[in-house]
C-alpha cells in the first residue's frame, strides 16, 4: 500500500485551455448532465479517474457554473488550486445536443449559445502571462504538462515545466496564430491532431516534436516517431477498434489522448525517450480502447458517471481482446430552466423582469 501511494504522489500532471463546464442533452430528455469539460478539463480530469495528481490551470471566476465545474472535479480528485488564476473570466460554457437519426445514427451538435434564449454563454479565455508566473514557480513534479490552446501565458507553463522534467504535449485543433504555433512545436515533445481539423504540419518547424500522432476518425490513428528506440521513416498506421452500438463519440480523442499519456508519461521525458516500439503501440492502442469504450456512453465522459473503476478495466480489457458489452446510461435530475436560469445572465435578466 505504501508504494501505490508514493506513486500516486509522484504522478503530476498539469494542463492548461479549455477548461469549460458541458451540458449535455440526450434523445428525447429535457433534463441537462452538467460535467466539467472542455479538451484540457477532459484529458486531466480523465487522468485524475486513472490516479493521476490532475492540475488544471484556468481563470475561472466564482460563477454558477464554476460551482458545477468544480464539484465535479472534486468527484475525480482532481485539484483546484490553480483553476482561478487573476484576472479571473466568466467560465466557458458549452451546450452538447445529442441526436439519433430515424436509421439509428448518432450525432452531435456544440453551440455556444443559451438554448432556453439564445444569447451568447461565456467563451474560453486564456491564462495571462503576468499571472503564471507564480504558478509555475508552484508547479511541484511535474510529469506531463498539457495544452490544447495557445497563449503566451500557456507557453511560459510549458517551458518551465519542461525545465522540471515534464513531458509536454500540445493537441490543437487549428493553426491559429501562426506564431505562438511555431513556439508550441518548438517546446512540446508530442502532438496530437485530428485530420479533419488540420490535415498536415508539414514545412513547420517542429525541432523538438518526438512523437507527432493523426487521427482519422473511424479509420483510426497514424503516427510518426523520431524516439530512439521506436523510429520511423513515414506514418504508421494502427486500424480503429470497432465500437458496437455506438452512443456517442464526443470526447473519444480527448480519452485516447489520456491514455496514451497514461502509458508513456509517468517518468516524465526522460521515460517517453526510453520507450521501445512495443510501449509505444501498446500506448496507442489503449488510448483507442479508452475511446472505443467512451463511445458506449453519452456526453465526454459519462462512462466515468456509470461504470465503476474496477468495471471499467474489466470493459476496457475486453474491448483490447476483442469483446463488447454495452451497460445502460444514466440520467441526472436537474431541470432545463431551472439549470440555464443559474447559468445564463440573460435568462436570469429575463426571469426578474417577469
Amino acid at each position: 500500500m505504501k508504494s501505490r501511494k508514493k506513486n500516486s504522489q509522484e504522478l503530476n500532471v498539469y494542463g492548461t485551455g479549455l477548461i469549460a463546464l458541458d451540458v449535455v442533452f440526450s434523445p428525447g430528455s429535457k433534463t441537462p448532465q452538467l460535467w466539467a469539460g472542455g479538451t484540457c478539463g477532459n484529458v486531466l480530469t480523465i487522468l485524475g479517474f486513472l490516479g493521476w495528481n490532475a492540475f488544471p490551470i484556468a481563470r475561472l471566476a466564482a460563477d454558477s457554473a464554476a460551482n458545477y465545474v468544480k464539484a465535479d472535479l472534486s468527484k475525480w480528485k482532481v485539484r483546484d488550486q490553480f483553476l482561478h488564476l487573476e484576472p479571473t473570466a466568466e467560465t466557458p460554457i458549452i451546450v452538447q445536443k445529442i441526436k439519433r437519426n430515424a436509421d439509428g445514427k448518432v450525432s452531435h451538435r456544440f453551440s455556444c449559445n443559451c438554448p432556453e434564449c439564445g444569447a451568447w454563454l461565456p467563451s474560453y479565455r486564456p491564462v495571462l502571462a503576468k499571472a503564471v508566473e507564480d504558478a509555475a514557480e508552484a508547479i511541484l513534479k511535474p510529469k506531463i504538462f498539457f495544452m490544447d490552446r495557445l497563449s503566451r501565458g500557456s507557453l511560459l507553463l510549458a517551458l518551465s515545466c519542461a525545465k522540471k522534467g515534464a513531458l509536454v504535449m500540445f493537441e490543437p485543433s487549428g493553426f491559429g496564430d501562426k506564431r505562438l504555433f511555431e513556439e508550441a512545436l518548438e517546446v512540446a515533445h508530442i502532438v496530437k491532431y485530428s485530420n479533419d481539423r488540420i490535415d498536415r504540419m508539414e514545412g513547420i518547424a517542429r525541432k523538438s516534436i518526438l512523437l507527432e500522432i493523426q487521427t482519422l476518425g473511424g479509420d483510426g490513428i497514424r503516427y510518426k516517431s523520431s524516439l530512439d528506440n521506436c523510429k520511423t521513416t513515414g506514418w504508421e498506421e494502427l486500424k480503429a477498434i470497432p465500437v458496437n452500438n455506438l452512443k456517442d463519440a464526443a470526447g473519444s480523442g480527448d480519452w485516447c489522448t489520456a491514455g496514451i499519456l497514461d502509458k508513456v508519461g509517468k517518468s516524465g521525458l526522460k521515460g517517453l525517450r526510453g520507450i521501445n516500439r512495443n510501449v509505444l503501440n501498446t500506448a496507442l492502442a489503449y488510448g483507442q480502447a479508452l475511446a472505443a469504450w467512451n463511445c458506449r456512453f453519452e456526453g465526454a465522459r459519462g462512462g466515468m458517471y456509470v461504470e465503476s473503476k474496477q468495471k471499467f478495466h474489466s470493459s476496457v480489457k475486453q474491448i483490447l481482446e476483442g469483446a463488447q458489452s454495452v451497460p445502460e446510461m444514466e440520467r441526472l435530475s436537474e431541470g432545463f430552466q431551472k439549470v440555464f436560469t443559474g447559468l445564463c445572465k440573460t435568462c436570469r435578466l429575463r426571469t426578474v423582469k417577469k
